[in-house]
């Protein structure tokens, strides 16, 4: 048998595999075929005669195009995959593919594949491939460009997420903290346009009844405010704020329940917590909270 022939059969023996590896990672039947025909175009292109494991090679081939993929959907701000994930893999009409069928059997799931949808492309792909083939972390650091500390830190993160505690990506609380910090610059500044343009349209602004006394409203301490549609409520934010005069080294930045949030402590002593809700690069939701016994009920640290 010819080299050739060889790889080709090689690669039939591993092609299951490398569907099944595409597919966790992608989400998609089309996507997992597109990337399982690109590692074998680069099997026939490259030279593998001192590779001594072409399987683990293949499978690295293909985690990389999907990686690849994966950056360029996020990049394009695609929706998820999900309403192909339910799709059965064979061809309607034609026999079932019991490889097709196992990959199915065998697949995370629509509802994990949901979750993971929600992770970074390095997330999903250490979390895949070490979670749901054992690959070993100093193999998926090369991959991902990353140490195989780094690389194990990412599959923590990713665990964390996937069993319902969501943990923002470095990236993810950066951004949101810089819409923080303009929110906090236009606030102070009477900006209205600065702060319209972090603002969800529908975006609500809840105020507790401590915190409208504190601001010279006259209603009950436990009178809730809620306000939706940030052209609405801009101006009367920027008027409450106003009517507080706080030194800006008393107005910071924090974590509150492990998002980015702003915490106003006059004289070290803490008075107002306000809390955010973030959604497509916008802010979506506003609470200021002056209510002692709700801060007992927040988890805060610095950043």
């Amino acid at each position: 048998m010819d080299r050739q022939s060889w790889l080709n059969e090689l690669f039939e023996e591993n092609r299951p595999r490398l569907r099944g590896v595409a597919y966790r990672l992608l989400g998609s039947r089309s996507e997992a075929e597109d990337a399982v025909q690109e590692a074998w175009l680069r099997l026939h292109r490259a030279d593998t005669a001192a590779v001594e494991n072409l399987a683990g090679w293949l499978t690295t081939v293909v985690s990389r195009v999907c990686l690849d993929m994966l950056r360029a959907r996020k990049s394009r701000r695609e929706e998820p995959l999900v309403g192909q994930v339910a799709e059965p893999i064979g061809v309607r009409g034609e026999r079932v593919d019991p490889e097709a069928e196992a990959v199915l059997a065998d697949s995370v799931g629509v509802a994990l594949l949901v979750v993971l949808d929600t992770l970074t492309p390095a997330e999903r792909l250490v979390f895949v491939l070490h979670d749901l083939f054992a690959m070993p972390f100093d193999e998926i650091g090369s991959i991902v460009g990353r140490s195989p500390a780094a690389a194990k830190q990412l599959a923590h993160r990713a665990r964390r997420r996937v069993r319902g505690s969501p943990a923002p990506s470095d990236a993810g609380r950066a951004r949101q903290r810089e819409l923080v910090e303009a929110f906090l610059k236009a606030a102070r500044a009477g900006d209205i346009e600065g702060l319209l343009a972090v603002l969800d349209p529908d975006a609500v602004l809840r105020i507790d009844g401590a915190a409208r006394m504190a601001g010279g409203g006259a209603d009950a301490v436990d009178a809730v405010r809620e306000v939706r549609g940030a052209s609405v409520w801009a101006r009367q934010l920027v008027a409450l704020t106003r009517g507080v005069q706080v030194a800006p080294e008393f107005v910071q930045t924090a974590l509150v329940d492990g998002s980015v949030g702003v915490i106003v402590a006059p004289g070290g002593k803490l008075s107002r917590i306000l809390t955010f809700t973030f959604a497509d690069a916008r802010i979506t939701r506003l609470e200021i909270i002056a209510d002692p016994a709700r801060f007992r009920e927040l988890d805060i640290a610095t950043l």
